[in-house]
């Protein structure tokens, strides 16, 4: 597992019960921290972070072994600060020690975030991070995998009728709780707090995901062609987030 920085949302891993992870932690030449990784699928001192303590430049080895069934977020922040958390946030799933999950026709990852700018909603070019609305909670964007028009103009997730459907589902934060929804759609099964080992909910609406955690939902589209929306609702926040899923 190699763990730079390249792009929001970072890679999705796949691992089974009794794996042995060796992560490679690289800190580029022309950062002015250090940086580190937190695994919410490692137990020990920071989630790993304590070991992949990285100068700018240098490079962090260490080793961990898959415990625990699940989805779990990973995130790199340099020494804690939570302003790192809307632009470092990645998952992992640690699948079925048997056989992995049932085959579904498609998978999709999506992780929702929110961002912190200097600049007012729209405004254009680059924007620098806003500490104290990040403390006010008050963010000019809420975000499906890092950017405005991320699953709209650039990468729309695509499902034909009669397939099914399944989500790996995140929420990086750092503040706001995501009520997970697909309009037009209803769940077959979420597996609650991404919980793969217990007997997933049944014919759900929406489900909570709080900020570090994960689900993972599946459905299938059973009407005629169209578009449909992945929401965040409230929908107060619909005008400052990206989605869609076409079939």
């Amino acid at each position: 597992m190699d763990i730079q920085r390249r792009s929001f949302p970072g890679l999705f891993f796949r691992v089974r019960i009794g794996d042995t992870i060796e992560v490679h932690m690289t800190n580029n030449t022309t950062s002015v921290m250090n940086h580190s990784v937190d695994f919410h699928a490692v137990t020990g001192p920071g989630g790993g972070a304590v070991m992949t303590q990285t100068k700018p430049g240098e490079e962090s080895i260490f080793t961990a072994k898959a415990l625990n069934v699940g989805l779990f977020v990973y995130l790199r922040d340099p020494n804690g600060c939570r302003s790192h958390f809307q632009r470092h946030v990645r998952l992992i799933l640690a699948s079925r020690p048997e056989g992995g999950l049932p085959p579904v026709d498609r998978e999709f990852y999506v992780m929702q975030g929110e961002l912190y700018t200097t600049g007012e909603f729209g405004e254009q070019g680059h924007q620098m991070s806003d500490t104290t609305k990040l403390l006010d909670e008050e963010p000019e964007y809420f975000v499906f995998n890092g950017a405005v028009g991320s699953l709209t103009t650039q990468k729309p997730l695509k499902a034909n009728v009669g397939e099914t459907v399944r989500i790996f589902f995140g929420v990086g934060g750092p503040n706001f709780t995501s009520s997970f929804h697909v309009i037009g759609e209803i769940f077959d099964r979420v597996f609650d707090q991404a919980s793969l080992t217990g007997a997933p909910l049944t014919d759900v609406q929406t489900t909570l995901v709080p900020p570090g955690g994960a689900t993972m939902v599946e459905f299938s589209l059973r009407k005629s062609p169209a578009t449909i929306f992945l929401s965040i609702t409230p929908l107060t926040s619909a005008t400052r987030t990206c989605w869609i899923l076409n079939r």
